[in-house]
C-alpha cells in the first residue's frame, strides 16, 4: 500500500517529514504515552488535523497496536472508518517479529518512520539513531526496490530507566574537541548550556599566532559539533566561540588545558 501519509504514535509523517503532532515516545509514563498516542488531547487532535487539512492526502496509513486503538485515533480526528485494515502478519515474518519484540524488552528500542534529522527536531536531547531499510519493489513493477531511512529511539517511559551525561562530561569533550583543531593553542574555559532542546557551549580558547582567528574559530564550531552530536547523539543547537590570546605554537601535552575545565551554568 502506497500511503501519502503516515500517521504513528502522535506524529504526521509525509515526506519524510513531521509535519503535525507530539511523538508518544517523549511522553514521561506510559499511561501519557498512550493518551498521546491515541490523540486524546484535544489540541494535539486539532493540529494534525488542520495538517491533513492542507495535506489533503488520498491514503493516510495510521499505524496502531491494535484495530480499535486505530478507530479510536480517527474517531478523535473526525475521520471515517478506515478503508481497509492490515495486519503485520502481512509485512513481517514471524522471525522478525520476535526480533522485534526482543529489541524492545531488551533494549527499549522503538522506530520512527521518519529520517534521523528531522526526528532529532521532535527529539532534541534524546539519543536517535538512523536505520536505513530496503524497500523491495512490487513483483509487477519494474522500478527497483529503494533505501528509506527511519530512526530508531528509547521513549522517556522506557522501563529500563533514563540516564543522563554530566555537564563535566559534555565539556571535556567539546574542549577536547577543539583543542585537536588546527590552529587551537588552548582551551581556558568551556560553559555547558544543556536544556530539553540540546546543548550549546561557550568556549574560550588561545590561537596559535599565524592562523587565521575567524577561519580557525569556524573550524572549532563545526568540529565541536561534530564531535558532541557523534558522541552523545544529542542535538548540538550552538557553539560559541571567544578568542582571548594570541599564544606561540605549542606541541604535545601542552596544547591541552592544563587548569582543568571551567564549567559554568
Amino acid at each position: 500500500m502506497d500511503a501519502d501519509a503516515i500517521l504513528d504514535d502522535g506524529l504526521l509523517i509525509a515526506g519524510g517529514k513531521i509535519l503535525a503532532g507530539r511523538s508518544a515516545k517523549r511522553e514521561s509514563t506510559r499511561v501519557a504515552a498512550v493518551r498521546r498516542a491515541l490523540l486524546d488531547e484535544p489540541s494535539h487532535a486539532a493540529e494534525v488535523r488542520e495538517a491533513l487539512d492542507r495535506l489533503r492526502p488520498s491514503r493516510l496509513l495510521v499505524i496502531g497496536i491494535s484495530e480499535e486503538m486505530v478507530r479510536r485515533v480517527l474517531t478523535n480526528l473526525g475521520l471515517p472508518p478506515p478503508s481497509r485494515v492490515m495486519s503485520i502478519e502481512e509485512f513481517a515474518s514471524p522471525r522478525q517479529m520476535r526480533k522485534a519484540v526482543r529489541i524492545r524488552r531488551t533494549e527499549g528500542k522503538h522506530v520512527i518512520p521518519a529520517p534521523t534529522l528531522e526526528v532529532r527536531k521532535s527529539f532534541a536531547g534524546y539519543p536517535v539513531d538512523p536505520l536505513r531499510v530496503f524497500l523491495k519493489a512490487k513483483a509487477r513493477k519494474r522500478a527497483p526496490g529503494r533505501f528509506v531511512e527511519k530512526s530508531v529511539v528509547r521513549p522517556t517511559w522506557s522501563a529500563l530507566g533514563r540516564f543522563y551525561i554530566e555537564d563535566l562530561v559534555l565539556a571535556a569533550i567539546a574542549g577536547r574537541a577543539a583543542v585537536e583543531t588546527a590552529g587551537v593553542a588552548r582551551v581556558y574555559r568551556v560553559r555547558v548550556d544543556a536544556d530539553e532542546a540540546g546543548v550549546s557551549f561557550e568556549l574560550s580558547l588561545g590561537v596559535v599566532y599565524g592562523h587565521v582567528i575567524r577561519e580557525t574559530a569556524a573550524a572549532v564550531r563545526r568540529r565541536v559539533a561534530e564531535v558532541v552530536e557523534h558522541m552523545t547523539a544529542l542535538t548540538c543547537r550552538k557553539v560559541d566561540v571567544i578568542v582571548t590570546r594570541i599564544l606561540p605554537t605549542v606541541s604535545g601535552e601542552g596544547r591541552f588545558w592544563n587548569e582543568g575545565i571551567n564549567t559554568t551554568r
